[in-house]
């Protein structure tokens, strides 16, 4: 399965955007538990993050971002990208 990935940035005070992390956290745990290979974390040195993860397609991925918590309580903007691996 290709992969992708979608780099955000917070749009939302941070007591806002808190509110919506642990729907976040469960809902990339269901995307493990379907297969999807999801792992989520945040950038050290300033505000975002990035969300990996493997879809059968860009329809079936931006579905997948689409109903992510954060996207969908509108948290953060985002770019989502086909990721290419070379090198495994």
């Amino acid at each position: 399965m290709p992969w992708f990935v979608k780099i955000e940035r917070g749009i939302v005070n941070k007591p806002t955007f808190d509110q919506h992390v642990s729907a976040h956290r469960d809902y990339v745990r269901q995307l493990i538990d379907q297969g999807h290979q999801a792992r989520t974390g945040y950038w050290a040195e300033f505000g975002g993050g990035m969300l990996l993860f493997q879809a059968s397609s860009l329809e079936e991925a931006k579905a997948i971002v689409e109903a992510d918590p954060l996207i969908r309580n509108h948290c953060v903007e985002y770019e989502l990208h086909e990721w290419r691996v070379v090198v495994e």
